[in-house]
């Protein structure tokens, strides 16, 4: 792999906006695909994300703006995803085969592709022919607000190409940011897309006003319902106590960041799905996850109590307290 890598950064979120501010310490040419025109003029203007992390300066000399994804995509021979994941068959539809001919992609996407119950990896493969080897995964635990404060995250970085994850961790690493390797891409995505189901449930709880007694005794059960989940899904010998599993689902249970435990919050204190949704200015991953985790698992008939009971009061408008109460019985 060259050294003298062009980045491409598709998704223009709070996310998309950190790993913009770490890059570009160490990237001398990232292209950004900033759809809406009058948001991408006031980034060139102001040099910061007028929706997001607006604290962050952003580089104009290093980061190309664009509105056209074929642009940055024909530009950058390594491509990030930081979209919400139920945006990501939209965005991409415009482009095809060929347009990923020879070039890296990571997602750093934390969900599932709503239509077909795929993780963003397995979806880029199958729809672009993209070889897995071409393939990565940028994990946490990390929150955006974090990272823009400078504050010390770890990230990994997962691909079965070896070569590919330590190029891009020589990309991220900084003052602030450490990174770890793994080849366990499967793995970690399906992580991260159950810690939101998981923590959207923690944040019910809370909003309930359950105690951090019983919420440490939710986290617990929700970790053992992960482990089981992938021992029928995605079997290996991985350690779920390294920090990309566990890790990534303590932050995303306990963090004021978390959007997903946020969401579950005012659901807890009595709003509706919609109005929770219209007053967040973020996506809650959890949401359009659940859905697809809960037809998996009846599929494969896993038992996934905490997952079942969010998937109810999101998605079959039972009440919160209500499965909760029912919730606590099947917990030890």
């Amino acid at each position: 792999m060259s050294d003298n890598h062009s980045i491409g950064i598709v998704g223009e979120g709070s996310w998309a906006t950190a790993i913009i501010k770490i890059l570009q310490q160490n990237i001398k040419n990232i292209n950004w695909l900033v759809r809406d025109a009058e948001m991408a003029m006031q980034i060139k203007e102001t040099s910061h994300n007028p929706l997001y992390l607006s604290d962050v300066e952003i580089n104009i000399s290093i980061v190309k703006i664009s509105t056209s994804i074929k642009e940055v995509i024909t530009k950058s021979d390594i491509i990030l995803i930081i979209l919400p994941s139920a945006f990501i068959e939209t965005i991409l539809e415009e482009l095809n085969e060929n347009d990923f001919k020879n070039k890296y992609i990571l997602s750093a996407t934390k969900g599932m592709i709503p239509s077909c119950h795929k993780t963003v990896c397995c979806y880029l493969n199958e729809k672009f022919n993209i070889p897995f080897s071409n393939l990565g995964f940028i994990s946490g635990p990390s929150h955006a607000e974090e990272v823009a404060m400078e504050r010390l995250t770890y990230l990994t970085v997962l691909s079965s190409n070896n070569n590919l994850a330590l190029k891009m961790c020589e990309m991220l690493n900084c003052r602030f940011i450490k990174t770890i390797t793994s080849d366990d891409v499967i793995g970690a995505e399906y992580v991260t897309i159950l810690k939101n189901i998981m923590a959207i449930a923690a944040g019910v709880c809370h909003g309930l006003g359950y105690g951090d007694n019983f919420q440490s005794v939710l986290v617990s059960n929700a970790f053992r319902e992960i482990q089981n989940f992938l021992n029928v899904i995605a079997p290996s010998n991985r350690n779920l106590l390294n920090c990309v599993y566990l890790g990534d689902l303590l932050v995303t249970s306990y963090s004021q960041f978390s959007r997903n435990r946020t969401f579950g919050t005012m659901l807890g204190k009595g709003y509706t799905v919609k109005t929770a949704q219209l007053e967040m200015s973020m996506i809650a991953e959890g949401y359009y996850a659940v859905n697809s985790i809960i037809e998996i698992s009846r599929q494969k008939n896993i038992d996934m109590p905490i997952t079942l009971a969010v998937y109810r009061i999101l998605y079959e408008r039972y009440s919160p307290s209500v499965e909760m109460k029912l919730l606590t019985n099947q917990l030890n």
